[in-house]
This record gives C-alpha cells, structure tokens and sequence, in this order.
C-alpha cells in the first residue's frame, strides 16, 4: 500500500464487503501484521465505523450498522450506479422522489472531478408517460410500518378503504374489523404499492394496495414464512392484478407523427422514442404479425416497417387483402 490513508481506504472496503473477517485473513489481503490491522480497525471506530472484533479460534472483525451515518466509501461503478438510480427515482411515496433530487445535489458536491464529469454526460430526462392510471402516493410511515412487518414476519392488522371484507352489525353500528394477514412480501406495479400476503380470515392469499392501508399497532405474533404460490412473487402478482404476457409478436416501426402523440395511445409494454420533430419509432407487439400491422395502421399515418421480415410480410399480406376487399 501507499500509506496508512490507502490501507485504511482498503480497510474498509475488504469490511463492507462480506459480513465477518478473521483477522489473520485482513493482515494477509493487506500485507500487514495483525497488530496493524487493530490499530487501523481502532482508527475506524474513531472516525465512526462500529467494528466489532469476534472471538474464536479465527478471531476477527465485523462492520456493523452505526447510529449514524458516517463517510461512505464507493467505487467508480458505484458512484455511476447511485447518480443514475436518483436521477430516474420514481417511487410514488411521498417526498422521497424530491429526497432523491436533494441527494443527487449532495453526492455531486463531494465527487472527485473526473466522476463529477462522467456523472454530467450522464445526464437523464424522465418523461412521464400519460397512461391516465390513478397513481396515488403512499406515506412513508405506512411503507416503514408495512415492511418492518414483512421482515419480521409479524402477523399485520390493518384498516383497509375500499375492501370487500366483512361487515359486522348492522345499520349505524356496522362496521368492518381490521384485515389480519401474514405479510410477505412488498412489490411496485404500474406505479402502484401492493402487499402480497396471506389472509388469515379468509385462509387464502392476497394482495392489497399499501395506498389503501392503515397498520394498526401493536403487530402480532411472529409466524413461519410461507412460500408463495407457484413460488414466484412476479409471476403471482402479474396473475392476480393483470399482468399481460410478453406478446408472441414483436416488431419495430417508424411512424409520420410526433412520439407525444404516439406515447398518448402505446401500451404499457411499448418503447416510444423520437426520430426528428414529426416521426417516431415505436417497438411493440401484439397476438399475430397482421395484428400487431392493423394495431400500427390505427394510428391513421404512413408508416415504415422496420424489422422484423415476418411483420413486413403481414404488411404485404393485409394489404392485399384489403384491396381485395375494397374491390
């Protein structure tokens, strides 16, 4: 190493690493004796890292989570990783994606020079799309109290607005109890928060929008973890909210109109991006090759068929047809 600065640098880079270190292990990746590996894990702890040392035959060190938040060490890729991720944050709960903003202008500030630079050219406008898809905005306390939940795997009680779930009593005094479920897992789709658990009311899964909760406290009694079923979470929640399959069929067009107005009537699993001021590329798909043709000649303009051959064949083929049709 260059100095005691590089090998604490070094330090603490092999600690966030993995969890535990025996020392002997440190001293040898390091090119040190032991006793220089606890005068620098000393070093640490003053500048505000909590190392633990572990005891046993392969005694060593442990970096473990601090009460606060002291200088992070990252990488080039790193560093890239984190300014790309808080430029295109978009999380639909409330003040974090204006947190993300506050963020990237904190971490910019304390870039080397060359990174600031590479992280400038990786300048990233976010276009929201108009799907007109209610997406409303889920409060922190609600996200923290749901997942702190889901790691503990607590049973959750929660009020929740617009279910259908049973109503006791009856006129004035009806009212419905809070839903009871072993939670297991918090997802994001279509810009939307769900909780996928398992009601214990109903003995079945579920999945519920977070937006819609209100975690009553305290939780309840810890319980085992269930798979879910099927086994994937992704492939459960795209079945039960909608989710479509990927298309048999996809291709490539440019069409003669501006991508506003091509992204105004795209599905959701469709790529718009401009060419000049009044064309756009759409990539898309649809059942059949002369589907996904008359799904493109709705949009009423000329259009070019860019790949693949098979949708250029369709192209050709319903063409004729129509003319045909047309007499």
């Amino acid at each position: 190493m260059s100095g005691p600065s590089a090998r604490l640098l070094s330090l603490l880079s092999l600690l966030q690493s993995r969890r535990d270190w025996p020392g002997e292990v440190l001293a040898d990746r390091l090119g040190v004796s032991p006793r220089t590996v606890r005068r620098d894990v000393d070093r640490l702890r003053d500048l505000g890292y909590p190392v633990h040392a572990t005891k046993g035959p392969d005694g060593g060190y442990r970096l473990e989570a601090g009460s606060q938040m002291p200088p992070l060490l990252l990488d080039d890729e790193q560093v890239l990783a984190l300014t790309l991720a808080l430029q295109t944050a978009s999380t639909g709960v409330d003040g974090v994606d204006e947190a993300a903003g506050r963020a990237l202008a904190t971490l910019r500030q304390v870039m080397p020079a060359r990174l600031r630079a590479a992280a400038d050219a990786l300048a990233v406008t976010v276009v929201p799309r108009d799907d007109r898809r209610e997406r409303p905005a889920v409060p922190p306390d609600v996200l923290l109290a749901v997942g702190a939940a889901v790691r503990a795997r607590e049973v959750l009680r929660f009020d929740y607005d617009g279910g259908s779930g049973l109503v006791l009593g009856s006129g004035a005094a009806a009212f419905r109890p809070p839903r009871r479920v072993e939670p297991h897992h918090l997802v994001t789709w279509g810009g939307r928060w769900y909780l996928v658990a398992y009601d214990l009311d109903r003995t079945d899964w579920r999945t519920f929008r977070v937006d819609r909760m209100t975690p009553r406290a305290p939780t309840g009694p810890r319980v085992p973890a269930r798979a879910v079923p099927g086994g994937d979470v992704s492939a459960f929640v795209a079945d039960r909210l909608g989710a479509r399959p990927a298309w048999p069929c996809r291709g490539e067009v440019v069409l003669a109109l501006p991508a506003a107005e091509v992204a105004r009537w795209a599905g959701r699993d469709a790529l718009v991006e401009p060419v000049g001021d009044d064309r756009a590329r759409l990539v898309t798909g649809s059942w059949s090759w002369e589907g996904l043709v008359s799904i493109v000649s709705m949009y009423g303009v000329p259009f070019e068929v860019v790949r693949p051959q098979e949708l250029r064949d369709a192209a050709r083929a319903l063409a004729d047809r129509l003319l045909h049709a047309a007499g």
